[in-house]
C-alpha cells in the first residue's frame, strides 16, 4: 500500500499543473545535457587517456548500465513515495555522481570516470522514471504524446548544448594532455553538480500535486503490464535507444574519416548541429501531433530513418555524413512517442509500467559494442546497418505493435484512437 495521498487530475488547480509542468519539463533539460557531453567525453579520454575506441564505449556500457539496473528499483520507490520524492532523490543522486568527477579528475584514470558516469546515471534514471511518467498525468491522457514531446524538446536542447561545451573545452588549445583535459572535465561536472543542488532545493520548495493514474485514465483500472501494447513497446524501446546510442558513440570518428581535414572539436560541432536537428524534430513533432495521429508520425519517421540509415552504409563519403546528421532529426520523436504509445491505458501500473520503459534505455548498452567491431572490420559506415534494422523495427511497432486489442482482457472499452 502506497503511503502516498493522491489527488485526482479534476481537484489541481490550472495554475498549480502548469507549475508542475514546468518542473518536470526543466528536469528533461538535466539528462539531456549529460547525454550531450557523454560522446564528447567518449572521444575526449580516447585522446587524452589513449584508450581504444571499443574501451571508451565503457563510458555509454556505464551510463546506459545504470539505466537498466536502477530504472525498476526506482519504479518500486517511487510507486510508494510518490514523483516528488522520486525526482528529490533522483536529483541528489545526480548531484553526487557529478561531484565525483572532481576526484576521478585527480586520479587521471579511466576506471574512476567510469564509476562516477555510472552513479550519475543511475541519478538520471531515477529522475527519468518519475519526470516521463509525471508529465504523462500532468493533463488530460488524450494529450500525453503532446506533452512528452514538449518535455523532450527541451532534453534535445541539453544534448545540443553538451558538444558545444565539450568542443569548447575537451578540445581547446593545450586541453589534450592528460591534466589539461581532466582539469577541464572536473570545473564542467563540479558546476553541473553545484546547478543541481540549487535546483533541488527549488523542487523541495514547490508543490508537485501527486495525481492518482487510476483518475487520469478510469476506464484504464484493469491495467496490466501484459497488454501487448505495453510488451512491443518497450522491446522496441530498448532496440531505438541501442541504436540512438551506437550512432553517436561513432558520430565523431565517422566525421573526422568521412572529412579528411575535420578537427576532433570540429567534429563535436557537426554532432552538435546532428542535436540542433533533433532539438527542432523535437518541437516540430510536438506540432505536428496537433494534426497527425502519434503512431503515423512514428511510423514515417521510422521509416525515413531507414533510408537514411542504408545510406549512410553505402559508404558515400560527405553524402553519408549529411544523411547521417538528418538520422537525427527524424529519431527526435521516437522516445517520446514509444513511451505514451506504450503506457496508454495501463491504469495504476502507469509508475510500473514507466520504469520498464525507462529501463528500456538500458538497451544503450546492445549497439556501441557490435557497432564497433563492425566498424573495425568492415568500415564505420557499414555499421550503420545494425541501425537500419532497428528503425525497420520502430515503424513495425507504429503500423502494428501499438495498436490496443480491443479482444485482450484489460483492452480499453471504445475504439482505439487511429
Amino acid at each position: 500500500m502506497s503511503r502516498i495521498a493522491t489527488v485526482n487530475l479534476g481537484d489541481v488547480a490550472p495554475g498549480t499543473l502548469r507549475v508542475a509542468l514546468a518542473f518536470g519539463i526543466s528536469l528533461f533539460f538535466i539528462w539531456g545535457l549529460a547525454y550531450g557531453l557523454l560522446d564528447v567525453l567518449n572521444k575526449h579520454f580516447q585522446d587524452t587517456l589513449k584508450v581504444g575506441t571499443a574501451q571508451s564505449t565503457w563510458l555509454q556500457i556505464a551510463y546506459f548500465g545504470a539505466y537498466l539496473l536502477i530504472s525498476l528499483p526506482a519504479g518500486s520507490y517511487i510507486q510508494h513515495f510518490g514523483y516528488k520524492v522520486g525526482i528529490l532523490t533522483g536529483l541528489v543522486v545526480t548531484a553526487t555522481g557529478a561531484f565525483l568527477f572532481i576526484p576521478a579528475a585527480g586520479m587521471g584514470q579511466f576506471a574512476p570516470f567510469v564509476g562516477a558516469m555510472f552513479v550519475l546515471a543511475a541519478g538520471l534514471a531515477c529522475l527519468e522514471t518519475s519526470a516521463d511518467s509525471y508529465v504523462t498525468v500532468l493533463g488530460p491522457a488524450e494529450g500525453a504524446s503532446r506533452r512528452l514531446n514538449l518535455a523532450q524538446s527541451f532534453n534535445g536542447l541539453g544534448t545540443f548544448i553538451g558538444p558545444l561545451i565539450g568542443g569548447s573545452f575537451f578540445f581547446a588549445d593545450g586541453a589534450q594532455t592528460a591534466s589539461g583535459g581532466h582539469e577541464t572535465v572536473r570545473l564542467i561536472y563540479a558546476g553541473i553538480g553545484v546547478a543541481i543542488v540549487i535546483f533541488a532545493l527549488f523542487v523541495a520548495r514547490t508543490n508537485l500535486p501527486e495525481l492518482s493514474e487510476e483518475t487520469h485514465d478510469a476506464a484504464g483500472r484493469a491495467g496490466t503490464l501484459m497488454r501487448p501494447h505495453f510488451v512491443f513497446g518497450v522491446v522496441t524501446q530498448a532496440i531505438y535507444v541501442g541504436a540512438q546510442v551506437g550512432i553517436g558513440a561513432l558520430f565523431i570518428n565517422i566525421a573526422l574519416t568521412t572529412w579528411g581535414t575535420l578537427t576532433p572539436r570540429g567534429a563535436a560541432y557537426l554532432l552538435s548541429l546532428a542535436l540542433l536537428l533533433y532539438m527542432i524534430g523535437r518541437f516540430a513533432s510536438t506540432a505536428l501531433l496537433t494534426r497527425v495521429q502519434p503512431r503515423t508520425l512514428l511510423g514515417c519517421f521510422g521509416a525515413m530513418n531507414v533510408l537514411l540509415s542504408i545510406v549512410v552504409a553505402a559508404n558515400l563519403g560527405r553524402v553519408s555524413l549529411v544523411a547521417m546528421i538528418g538520422v537525427f532529426f527524424f529519431m527526435s520523436t521516437m522516445f517520446p512517442t514509444i513511451f505514451a504509445l506504450g503506457v496508454r491505458d495501463l491504469g495504476p501500473s502507469t509508475k510500473r509500467g514507466a520504469s520498464f520503459m525507462v529501463m528500456a534505455i538500458g538497451g544503450g548498452v546492445i549497439f556501441p559494442y557490435p557497432m564497433g567491431l563492425v566498424a573495425e572490420a568492415y568500415g564505420a559506415p557499414t555499421a550503420f546497418l545494425l541501425p537500419a534494422a532497428a528503425f525497420l523495427l520502430v515503424a513495425l511497432y507504429a503500423w502494428r505493435g501499438a495498436r490496443i486489442r480491443e479482444d485482450h482482457p484489460a483492452a480499453r472499452l471504445g475504439s482505439e484512437p487511429r
